[in-house]
């Protein structure tokens, strides 16, 4: 099952493949736009091969060349998400095995889905423009002509040409930086990427920013004002690698820097090479979080060496970084810290399930995206489903150190190339060859291309979250005259990530009487709490209450910042408030054009906003 096409891609590799990609980045703050020249250094892969085509999105191409020779070009039909095929002639004709340089000169469009460009007032330092770049899935393509699918892998280089006041970094090792010689007011940064990867990982960042070193091989970006923070927040980030590194192998990539963007990033982290991209929702100030950088360190094995071969296997990069991830949770923590997190990510997969409809074949493990637009698929499926089938598995085949040698070994062997389902379960029955009786009775059908919850429910130890349950139970169960039986002491000896699973508890049952949210911010003065995590689902809790005094809080949690996990379903609990159903609007249109166009895009079809007015 290892066809040559994407349903998410133009670009036909059954005839040719990227080797390299050689970046040449001119900033325009002004214009929002990057002036650039890419060279594809493409490998034939069949005869009498005369043409190629490339992934494009809202791209201005003004030139083409192969080996140096003008090429013919045409940019066919757009469609409304996957952008628009950029169809080129070789002046040439040439056989198998042999390489092309094919060089594009180009202009992103300043509403490139992939880049968002900020204003001095969006960021911390309020005095000098950011830009930062989003390319999974499939926005690569409104950033650089190329053939945007996973399957592909790719070394690249890059020169990027930034104001001099500012400091450019790229999800690769940096190679220096020099005046440049074109504009003296302007600095070229160098970077070069040795490892093949996608080119969803191709990253780009501009901004004021300065570092700190965490690690010997490891510095923490962001704006000075968050810098010496996110250094204290992510200090564990070496012990972290060492342990990675003892479950799944070396880590190749060289460099580990994370970096903190500022609030608009729609996600909680990005894996890209060399440089995670975080949230500042991390800042938290107490460490609790660490399970996104864990998350993101996982992926440096599962998802940037082993990488799904299109978008449909997706859980193979996001279920085993998942696992991988609850492993170094083991070995940090403990075994039962790690069926604390699972439990929470059942629950998580229940809300992404009643989300979409338990009938939605988005819901499968492995999806048709046969046109389907991948940003509003997006969900937990593929991480909480895949590592459920996981975990399963672990269970079935001999517990965490059996199944955490498959994974090792998996990685190892598939290491460098995009794979699908079909060949990971060959593996897995090839490796287990001594239990394949045990494996031959779990029903793939049901796990892999079955929509709604996953076939079989693990028993996880309960331990950590017994104190959660007793609590919410409580709080559903009490009268209002009673309420004065809740004191502080009740979450005195919770910890954050118990208080997080209590609330979450508590938004999986019917909305808490009015008196009872009043009373619980009494005594357990959530208001107070800073933590992103605690604080959307309290704020969800009180709106789902009707709580009117928490509808401004809410709002303004949800354009504060931008991570969609927490923006989206704070947006739709006040629009679900009949009451604020038009403020949730109105204060959603007075923020848009402040908003990552993903998210802006996304929210704007929860609230029922007709998408073709002005942005």
């Amino acid at each position: 099952m290892t066809s040559a096409t994407d349903p998410c891609s133009f670009s036909s590799f059954s005839k040719c493949v990227t080797k390299h990609l050689n970046l040449t980045f001119h900033v325009d703050f002004d214009s929002h736009v990057l002036k650039a020249k890419v060279a594809l250094t493409v490998e034939v892969l069949v005869d009498n091969f005369t043409s190629l085509t490339l992934d494009t999105k809202d791209l201005k191409v003004s030139k083409v060349t192969a080996n140096g020779q003008a090429a013919k070009f045409t940019l066919g039909a757009k469609h409304s998400f996957m952008g628009t095929p950029l169809e080129i002639t070789l002046p040439f004709d040439l056989s198998r095995g042999q390489h092309v340089i094919v060089e594009v000169t180009y202009e992103t469009a300043p509403s490139a889905s992939a880049l968002q460009w900020l204003t001095p007032e969006q960021t911390a330092g309020k005095k000098h423009p950011y830009l930062f770049s989003q390319c999974q899935a499939t926005h690569c393509r409104s950033m650089v002509p190329c053939q945007d699918t996973p399957a592909m892998k790719h070394t690249y280089y890059a020169q990027v040409s930034v104001p001099k006041e500012l400091v450019a970094v790229m999800s690769a090792l940096r190679d220096g930086e020099e005046p440049d010689p074109q504009d003296s007011s302007r600095i070229i940064y160098r970077f070069r990427q040795p490892v093949p990867m996608p080119c969803y990982l191709i990253a780009i960042v501009v901004g004021a920013l300065e570092s700190r070193e965490i690690g010997p091989r490891s510095r923490v970006w962001s704006e000075k004002e968050f810098v010496d923070k996110a250094a204290y927040e992510f200090s564990e980030t070496e012990t972290m690698l060492k342990t990675a590194e003892g479950l799944a192998g070396p880590y190749v990539w060289g460099q580990y820097d994370i970096l903190v963007l500022p609030p608009s990033f729609p996600y909680g982290g990005m894996e890209n090479p060399c440089l995670t991209f975080a949230t500042p929702t991390l800042l938290a100030g107490d460490r609790s979080l660490s399970s996104v950088i864990a998350h993101e360190i996982s992926h440096s094995w599962t998802g940037n060496l082993v990488t799904n071969k299109t978008w449909e296997h997706f859980w193979l990069n996001e279920g085993h970084t998942v696992y991988l991830e609850r492993m170094i949770g083991r070995s940090m923590e403990s075994e039962q810290f790690r069926q604390f997190k699972a439990m929470g990510g059942w629950k998580d997969l229940q809300e992404s399930v009643n989300t979409f409809g338990a009938n939605n074949p988005l819901t499968n493990l492995v999806p048709n995206l046969n046109e389907v637009d991948l940003d509003e698929a997006f969900s937990s499926v593929p991480y909480e489903k895949g590592f459920s089938l996981l975990y399963h598995l672990e269970e079935l085949m001999g517990g965490p150190e059996v199944f955490m040698g498959f994974v090792k070994s998996y990685i190892q062997l598939f290491s460098y190339s995009s794979i699908t389902t079909e060949e990971w379960k060959h593996y897995l029955f090839t490796y287990f060859k001594n239990k394949v009786g045990i494996l031959n009775k779990v029903d793939w059908n049901a796990w892999m291309y079955t929509p709604g919850m996953p076939p079989v429910k693990p028993q996880y130890d309960s331990t950590m979250a017994d104190a959660c349950i007793a609590l919410c139970k409580r709080w559903v169960k009490t009268k209002e005259g009673d309420l004065g039986n809740f004191s502080e002491v009740d979450v005195k000896t919770l910890s954050t990530h118990q208080l997080i699973e209590f609330l979450s508890l508590l938004l999986q049952e019917e909305p808490l009487p009015l008196s009872h949210v009043k009373r619980m911010q009494e005594v357990y003065q959530l208001n107070a709490f800073n933590n992103a995590e605690i604080r959307f689902r309290w704020l969800r809790l009180c709106v789902k209450s009707k709580w009117e005094d928490a509808v401004p809080m809410a709002l303004k949690m949800a354009t504060e910042q931008g991570r969609m996990k927490f923006t989206r379903p704070l947006f739709k609990e006040v629009y679900n408030f009949d009451k604020y159903h038009e403020e949730a609007v109105r204060v959603f249109i007075v923020h848009r054009a402040a908003m990552h166009p993903v998210t802006a895009n996304l929210v704007a079809k929860d609230l029922k906003v007709d998408t073709d007015k002005s942005t």
